[in-house]
């Protein structure tokens, strides 16, 4: 009687369920046991020279959930599968840390292109290191979608990219990527993009990219991801190694994000306008921890911690159109005189900046070469240093007073614990100069006064 009673329990509520949806699937409650049964069928435990089939029969059912407009549930298991084209609409669900798809090789794993929206959460996502084709950039691979939602899924690896997107949107979130080759995720003219929560760890070349082919408006927000581990194996001076690069994408937000234990930069802007870089952490950098390099017009560099690195920030490039920033109300500390490569001016710099910027209410400590860097010989043009704190540098300021820089303003600064000198003139990389920061200055071009040193 009990067992009776609840089967007409869960009819009742079963049709009362259906009722009230918006929508009349033909997946409803009666045929669910069969598209779970399909399911059932493509888990790999048969023979390898069965797989064709089942890959088959796992692209046809996710083709007629799609076409039904209702998710494909994947129960805990392994599925061995490759070369899938994904249809509009796709939805994919499974079990957290359970519903394992693993790539068996032979061209890519997902793709699919010029459609509306793919869906894929709970997932575990196994490239198995193996072979990718040469048109495959990576494990997963979308262009031309409008909306790409991936949601708490592990991707790992990967010979190439973990996560390839092109002219796509969406959001990619609360996932954890690691183990690949090249970067966790490259996103490359984007549009509404949105890369919020992630972890991305232990990738051979990047972690997080945002590029485009030709410089333009792009908007990407990369927020509150956890990024660690990233190496430059295929080399170079900056090219590589870096936990976010922006390249070439305007009005980008780097927010929020915890960075650590990058061959070069924690943010990496090149050619990236109108970029916003705040409230990070950036520990252990293995060259600049931030970056603003190139042409660019319009940086916020504000409320950044790092804690380790060659150099803290550099705002750069003035010769090739690098201009208009505003720094301010950073840490920086703990840098050294390592770094990965040669450098023509040497590591071990604090704040470096050198056309149309502001660099004010600033912390700077421990800076083995100089606490500030305005200007590289003529590469200098209105910049404005005001309120910063420097300790424990053997120059506090270092400010170009070569032929052809322009104007910087010095004032209301504190210097302590300085050995050679609080604000000192240089010509390029040669000291040319005596004390400057009470006031007084020979250089036409400078104005400093106020600074406290002690």
């Amino acid at each position: 009687m009990l067992r009776r009673d609840m089967l007409l329990f869960l009819a009742a509520s079963a049709l009362a369920a259906g009722r009230s949806r918006a929508f009349a699937s033909p997946l409803t409650a009666a045929s669910e046991p069969d598209l779970r049964g399909a399911i059932d069928a493509v888990k790999y435990r048969a023979l390898p020279e069965s797989g064709d089939r089942k890959i088959r029969n796992l692209e046809q059912m996710i083709r007629q959930a799609a076409a039904e407009n209702v998710p494909v549930f994947l129960p805990p298991g392994t599925y061995q599968v490759s070369n899938l084209t994904l249809p509009d609409n796709t939805r994919i669900s499974g079990v957290p840390g359970a519903s394992r798809i693993v790539y068996t090789g032979d061209g890519h794993l997902f793709s699919a292109k010029n459609i509306r929206r793919i869906e894929l959460s709970n997932l575990v996502i196994d490239g198995g290191n193996r072979w990718l084709g040469d048109y495959a950039g990576g494990l997963l691979q979308f262009t031309g979608v409008d909306e790409v939602l991936i949601d708490n899924c592990e991707i790992g690896g990967s010979r190439k990219h973990g996560l390839q997107l092109e002219r796509c949107g969406g959001r990619i979130e609360r996932s954890r990527i690691s183990s690949v080759a090249q970067s966790g995720i490259y996103a490359v003219d984007s549009a509404n993009l949105s890369i919020v929560a992630n972890s991305v760890s232990e990738c051979g070349n990047g972690g997080i990219l945002v590029h485009r082919w030709k410089k333009a408006e792009d908007g990407t927000v990369v927020s509150g991801n956890r990024i660690s581990n990233i190496r430059a194996n295929d080399g170079g001076t900056g090219q590589n190694g870096n936990g976010i690069n922006v390249f070439r994408a305007d009005g980008v937000m780097v927010v929020n994000n915890q960075i650590s234990d990058c061959a070069f930069t924690a943010i990496r802007a090149n050619s990236a306008s109108d970029i916003q870089i705040t409230s990070n952490q950036c520990r252990r950098s293995g060259e600049t921890a931030i970056y603003v390099e190139f042409a660019f017009e319009g940086a916020v560099v504000s409320a950044n911690m790092i804690d380790g690195a060659a150099n803290g920030i550099s705002i750069a490039n003035f010769d090739e159109g690098g201009r208009l920033a505003s720094v301010t109300g950073n840490v920086v500390r703990n840098l050294t005189l390592k770094g990965p490569y040669q450098h023509e001016v040497g590591f071990g710099i604090g704040i470096a900046a050198e056309a149309d910027t502001l660099v004010s209410g600033n912390v700077i400590e421990g800076a083995p070469r100089w606490g500030l860097q305005i200007g590289w010989g003529a590469y200098l043009r209105n910049v404005v240093v005001s309120s910063n704190v420097v300790r424990k540098a053997p120059v506090g300021c270092a400010v170009s007073v070569a032929d052809g820089a322009g104007t910087a303003v010095i004032t209301d600064n504190v210097f302590q614990e300085i050995k050679d000198g609080a604000v000192l003139g240089f010509e390029w990389e040669k000291k040319v100069s005596g004390e400057l920061a009470n006031g007084g200055s020979p250089y036409a071009q400078l104005t400093v006064e106020r600074n406290r040193v002690s």
